[in-house]
C-alpha cells in the first residue's frame, strides 16, 4: 500500500513545480498535478486595474497576515458564487496547515469590521511563493489581498509567483503562460535565491499603506 504523503513530501514536490489536489472536497485522495502550461504573475510587471488602484489606496480593509491561516482556508474550501465544490480537502487542509506551522504556508488577510472578509494562501519556498486558492466575502477583497501580496514578495526578494494555472479573474493583472520546461528552469533558478516573507514587516508604519504598496509594484512596472 502506498504511504501518505507528508508534508516534507509536499515541500519536495514544490521544489519541482508539482503540486496536488483532490477531485473534490470530500474525497480523501489526492494526486499531483504537473501542468504542461503554467501560469505566473509578473511580480516586475504585475498589473493593477485602474478601479482596484482606488481600492487599495483607500485602505478600506486591514491587512493582516499568517493570523489565521486555517479559517482562510475554510473559506477558500466552501463552496461559493460559480463553485458548488473544491479540490481542497481534509487530507490538503492538515498537510498545508503543517506546512503553516512550519513556516512554509502563509495567509494574506482582509479583515472589515473584525471580520475576515477575503484572502488567499500559498506557500513560500526559497525565492518562490505558491499561490494555491484565495476568497472573497466582500467585493474586491480577494485582489487586494493580492496586491498586497505582491508587494510583500517584492519588498521580500521573491522572484517568482505561481499561479499553477491562467483564468479569466488573472488575466487583469498580466499572468502569463508558459510552458512546463520554461517554468522548471525559472523555477530551478529561483529555487536558488533566498526571500523573506516577512522582510515587509521591517518598513516604517507610514509605508504600510495601501498607496504606498500600489507605489512600489508601478515605480518599476
Amino acid at each position: 500500500m502506498t504511504r501518505p504523503i507528508t508534508a516534507d513530501d509536499l515541500l519536495s514536490f514544490y521544489q519541482i513545480g508539482v503540486f496536488p489536489m483532490a477531485e473534490h472536497r470530500d474525497d480523501p485522495e489526492i494526486f499531483l498535478v504537473d501542468p504542461e502550461m503554467r501560469g505566473v504573475l509578473p511580480l516586475d510587471d504585475f498589473h493593477i486595474p485602474r478601479k482596484l488602484r482606488k481600492v487599495v489606496r483607500s485602505d478600506r480593509f486591514e491587512i493582516r497576515v499568517d493570523t489565521n491561516f486555517g479559517r482562510v482556508m475554510d473559506a477558500c474550501a466552501a463552496p461559493g458564487p460559480g463553485r458548488s465544490s473544491t479540490w481542497i480537502n481534509t487530507t490538503i487542509f492538515n498537510l498545508y496547515n503543517e506546512l503553516h506551522r512550519r513556516g512554509f504556508a502563509h495567509s494574506v488577510e482582509c479583515w472589515m469590521d473584525d471580520e475576515l472578509v477575503g484572502g488567499l494562501y500559498g506557500v513560500g519556498l526559497q525565492g518562490v511563493f505558491f499561490g494555491e486558492s484565495m476568497f472573497s466575502r466582500v467585493s474586491e477583497a480577494s485582489k487586494v489581498a493580492l496586491v498586497h501580496l505582491v508587494d510583500r514578495l517584492r519588498v521580500g526578494g521573491y522572484a517568482m509567483l505561481d499561479a499553477q494555472f491562467t483564468n479569466p479573474h488573472l488575466e487583469q493583472f498580466g499572468i502569463q503562460e508558459i510552458p512546463k520546461r520554461i517554468f522548471k528552469r525559472r523555477l530551478a533558478e529561483a529555487m536558488r535565491r533566498h526571500a523573506d516573507f516577512y522582510a515587509y514587516n521591517s518598513l516604517p508604519e507610514s509605508e504600510k499603506t495601501g498607496a504606498s504598496s500600489i507605489q512600489r509594484i508601478t515605480q518599476t512596472s
